[in-house]
C-alpha cells in the first residue's frame, strides 16, 4: 500500500479490517517496524479521535510522531495556482508539500470542505497535491469527500458484532444546526458496499448523496420502513450535495429508544462528536444499543493496519 485516501487504495477491505482485529489482540507485536522512521500529521481542521488514535498507532508501531496545526504551528498555506501572494498566506503548498516529504516517512492529511463550492471541494485538490508533491505515502486523516479512517473502523467494529455474514446495515441521516461534510457518509458508503453487506441509506428528500458513492446500495426516504430489522444502525448528519450545503434541523429524524426498537437489537454507531438530543437522544446513546465507544476505540488499531501495511512496504524498497 503507497497511499490511503480510500477504499479503493486497499485491495481486500475485509481482510484489512480482521488484520486491525489481529493488531488489536497484539498491539505491540510490531513495535519495531517503524523505529527510526516519522510520520508526520498535518491539521488544518479540528481533531480529537483522529489526532489521538493515529498518533498511538504510530507509537504503538515505533514511529517518531509530528502533529502540525497549519496557520498555527507553520504558515498558512496558499494552494492556488498562479496566485499573487500579497495577502495573508506566507507559503505556498508547492514548497510545503515537498519539503515535508523531506522529514517524514508518512505524511497524514486532514482538510474540511467549504461546502460553498462543490466543485472544488468534490476534487479533493489539497490532499492530492500532497500526494503528488510530497514524494512520500500519504494517508487520509479526513478529506473534503472522504473518511477511509473511520470507515476502517466502522467496518472493524460491525465485525467484532456481527451475528450473521451479511447484516443489514443503515445508515441515517439525522438532523443539525450546522453545515456538515459528507465525507463521513461517503466513505461509509463505499466500505459498506465494498464489504458486500446489505446496506440501506436513509435520509429526507434533497439530502441524497452523491450518486457514486451509493451505487449498489438500498436508498430509503422512510426512516422508520429502513430501521426494520437493520442489525447496525449508523447515525450521522450530513449536508446537502444538490443544494450544496443546505442544512436541515428536522427534529423528526433524532434518533431515540423508540426507534431503535423497530430493528433486530440493532447496535447504533455514531463517528463522534455527537450533539446530544439533536442527533441521538439520551436514552439511545446511554442504552445498551450504544457501541459508539468502541467504535472510537477500534480508530486505534484501523490506523495501526494501515500503517504497518505502509510500512511493510517502505521497508521492502
Amino acid at each position: 500500500m503507497r497511499r490511503f485516501l480510500s477504499v479503493n487504495d486497499t485491495k481486500d477491505p475485509i481482510k484489512l479490517a480482521d488484520h486491525a482485529i489481529n493488531l488489536k489482540k497484539h498491539p505491540m507485536i510490531f513495535d519495531e517496524l517503524g523505529l527510526r522512521k516519522t510520520l508526520g500529521m498535518v491539521f488544518f481542521n479540528s481533531s480529537l479521535r483522529t489526532r489521538m488514535s493515529t498518533a498511538k498507532a504510530a507509537y504503538n508501531l515505533g514511529m517518531h510522531v509530528i502533529s502540525l496545526n497549519v496557520g498555527q504551528d507553520s504558515w498558512s498555506l496558499e494552494s492556488a495556482i498562479g496566485e499573487v501572494m500579497d495577502g495573508g498566506k506566507a507559503e505556498h503548498i508547492h514548497e510545503a508539500a515537498a519539503v515535508m516529504g523531506q522529514y517524514c516517512d508518512i505524511l497524514g492529511i486532514r482538510s474540511f470542505p467549504s461546502l460553498q463550492d462543490r466543485e472544488a471541494d468534490y476534487k479533493d485538490e489539497l490532499m492530492h497535491t500532497f500526494a503528488r508533491l510530497s514524494g512520500i505515502p500519504v494517508i487520509s486523516l479526513e478529506s473534503s469527500t472522504l473518511h477511509p479512517l473511520q470507515s476502517l473502523a466502522d467496518l472493524v467494529t460491525i465485525k467484532e458484532f456481527q451475528k450473521t455474514e451479511k447484516p443489514k446495515v443503515v445508515l441515517t441521516w439525522a438532523p443539525h444546526v450546522k453545515a456538515l461534510p459528507q465525507s463521513v457518509a461517503n466513505s461509509f458508503s463505499e466500505w459498506m458496499i465494498a464489504a458486500g453487506y446489505d446496506y440501506t441509506v436513509v435520509q429526507p428528500e434533497g439530502f441524497e448523496l452523491h450518486e457514486s458513492y451509493v451505487k449498489g446500495a438500498n436508498v430509503s426516504y422512510n426512516q422508520k420502513e429502513a430501521l426494520e430489522g437493520a442489525d447496525f444502525v449508523y447515525v450521522k448528519n450530513w449536508s446537502a450535495y444538490q443544494e450544496y450545503g443546505k442544512v436541515s434541523s428536522d427534529r423528526s429524524w433524532i434518533m431515540t429508544l423508540d426507534k431503535l426498537k423497530l430493528t433486530n437489537n440493532a447496535k447504533l454507531m455514531h463517528c463522534l462528536p455527537v450533539r446530544r438530543n439533536l442527533v441521538i437522544s439520551d436514552d439511545a446513546l446511554d442504552s445498551d444499543h450504544s457501541v459508539v465507544i468502541q467504535q472510537a476505540a477500534n480508530r486505534v488499531c484501523a490506523a495501526q493496519a494501515v500503517l504497518k501495511e505502509i510500512l511493510n512496504e517502505i521497508v521492502a524498497l
